[in-house]
């Protein structure tokens, strides 16, 4: 009897999981904060370098102010066919020169380094699950399609029109975040971020001979923090930070002017549209002050819909055939790509390596599972959809 394909991909991935850890390295190594399109040149070209030796086609698609995104698709495709989407980010949160601080170091089967679980071991797993399908003759039902972006950890201000693009198109999506906390589980619902700037307007005066006539912006503000921290309510998953303050002239001067930046989240898209009517609803307290609010939802929640549901459902199943016990997150506060594909197609986020301390000085990846969460995406690419959904007429698109 032949070998399940669950046990021959783990086979072949567990012989070059050595491989994989020194890929994983050379990818670290080259360092790729989000606002230096420089740096990124690097890591494009060692990614774009593995993808094109397993026979796809690689292309740049130009990334505005930040680096070149990559996008890739199998040399030998048939036009029309149904597709699925794999989501990386190149870009990481560390500046160039971290390494000296934080150098890349192996210890007890975990490696420690600036950007390895935020994502570059997520790459790492998108390049061979589909290099361990072609050299054992695995063929996907679905074409795979790639796209790794270097504007995420930003809020993917310049790729998010692609991914909305390429997810509509798409049949399904899996997004190679690391997987969360110490089980790596995997993710089917994120809250929506948002990002708005409270700007409170008032009258400046003498803070000693003339201070009556004034009226005081940082006193208006003062009362709207308190506001916005009244619209908190963790228990439905609702946060609303007011993370920095600015305003005023000088001490003896009443604040003419005063700013807050807020950070909110919201589970769905009924509570973020709630949230942003309350936010841009603030009144004054202060006769004369004037309140402007500028912003709104950069990220829109993943809700866990029975499409997402469903992906998460196979994801157990296929890796019951390897061993591994796959959970469920629960709701994440923070928000990915995921967020964005999850709008127009069935969306499993969280496939990464099992890792811990993103964007802190302990980061790190589990290597010894990297074989298993690697041959985990490889199933999901093989597995068929039932009923595929083609592209509508006219549809735009970026894959040629």
């Amino acid at each position: 009897m032949a070998d399940s394909p669950s046990r021959v991909l783990l086979s072949w991935l567990e012989g070059h999981g050595q491989e994989m850890v020194e890929l994983l390295k050379r990818l670290a190594r080259a360092e790729s904060p989000s606002l230096d399109p420089e740096a990124q040149r690097e890591p494009f070209r060692i990614l774009a370098s593995e993808l094109e030796r397993i026979d796809f086609v690689v292309r740049a698609v130009r990334g505005g102010e930040m680096g070149d995104h990559l996008y890739a698709r199998p040399k030998q495709r048939r036009r029309g066919d149904p597709r699925q989407l794999l989501i990386g980010h190149m870009d990481t949160v560390w500046p160039v020169g971290t390494l000296v601080e934080m150098p890349l170091r192996e210890e007890d089967g975990q490696l420690f380094g600036p950007g390895v679980a935020d994502m570059k071991g997520g790459l790492i797993e998108i390049v061979f699950a589909l290099r361990a399908l072609r050299e054992l003759g695995l063929r996907p039902f679905v074409t795979p399609v790639v796209f790794m972006n270097t504007d995420e950890e930003i809020g993917s201000r310049d790729s998010t029109r692609f991914i909305r693009l390429l997810a509509r198109g798409a049949e399904r999506a899996f997004v190679l975040e690391s997987g969360e906390g110490a089980e790596g589980k995997l993710k089917i619902a994120r809250k929506g971020l948002g990002h708005f700037i409270v700007a409170v307007h008032g009258r400046p005066s003498h803070a000693g001979a003339d201070f009556e006539h004034g009226i005081s912006a940082i006193l208006e503000l003062s009362h709207q923090v308190q506001r916005l921290f009244a619209l908190n309510d963790p228990a439905r998953g609702i946060t609303v930070n007011v993370g920095t303050i600015d305003g005023g002239l000088r001490p003896n001067v009443v604040a003419p002017q005063a700013s807050a930046i807020v950070d909110v989240r919201a589970p769905t898209a009924a509570a973020a549209r709630k949230l942003e009517r309350a936010v841009r609803g603030l009144k004054p307290i202060l006769e004369g002050a004037t309140i402007e609010v500028e912003g709104g939802f950069r990220r829109p929640p993943m809700e866990p819909l029975l499409r997402n549901r469903t992906l998460l459902a196979t994801a157990k199943r296929l890796g019951h055939e390897l061993g591994l016990s796959i959970e469920e997150a629960g709701l994440v506060g923070g928000g990915s790509d995921a967020n964005t594909t999850s709008l127009f197609t069935g969306t499993l986020d969280g496939l990464g390596p099992v890792g811990q301390g993103s964007h802190a000085t302990n980061e790190r990846v589990d290597i010894t599972q990297l074989p298993g969460r690697t041959a985990l995406l490889a199933l999901l690419l093989l597995e068929p959809v039932a009923r595929p959904r083609l592209a509508g007429r006219g549809q735009r698109s970026i894959t040629g």
